[in-house]
């Protein structure tokens, strides 16, 4: 199933860009994280739980950025594994400056097989675009956050208070 949408940020370009391309600040913006590990620049991984229905799907993900070009565009590929399902992901955000602010385009081609994959995309659809909105919301909270200390931090730390927010919407 493929999403896609837009988002401005009141933000220059290259603080959103740092904010992407930073793991710690990336991991917050993830629903459900449990926890995180960053192997290097271009390698992460974590454990989630993401909301299903009565329960939550838990998930072991690793996430390999595969293409960039600071800073303007970056694609990740993305391969979670739980009990009863396999999901594949290839994601692509593209950046330019909008005035002051930033205009992010964003797509995203997710494939999720096995027993939650076969639920089809009518039920699944509607939780990959909240999920989408939380990762959103979450990701224009780091961004305001790095503007106002003047830049995104380091990666050094996990992700422990993951937010989960609701706005935006997938196409």
């Amino acid at each position: 199933m493929k999403v896609q949408g837009e988002r401005e940020f009141d933000a220059p370009q290259r603080i959103v860009w740092e904010v992407l391309n930073d793991p710690a600040r990336m991991a917050k913006t993830m629903p459900g994280v449990e926890s995180f590990d960053i192997h290097d620049e271009r390698h992460w991984s974590a454990n989630v739980k993401i909301p299903l229905g009565l329960g939550g799907l838990r998930m072991t993900v690793d996430m390999e950025k595969t293409e960039e070009r600071e800073p303007e565009f970056a694609n990740m590929a993305i391969r979670g594994n739980g009990v009863g399902a396999i999901m594949n992901m290839a994601t692509a955000f593209h950046l330019s400056e909008a005035g002051t602010g930033t205009h992010m385009k964003w797509e995203a081609d997710v494939h999720i097989l096995g027993p939650v994959g076969s639920m089809g995309q009518r039920v699944l659809q509607p939780i990959v675009n909240q999920q989408v909105s939380n990762v959103l919301t979450a990701l224009d909270a780091q961004v305001q956050e790095a503007k106002a200390g003047g830049g995104a931090s380091p990666s050094a730390s996990a992700a422990d208070d993951s937010e989960e927010p609701a706005h935006d919407s997938a196409s």
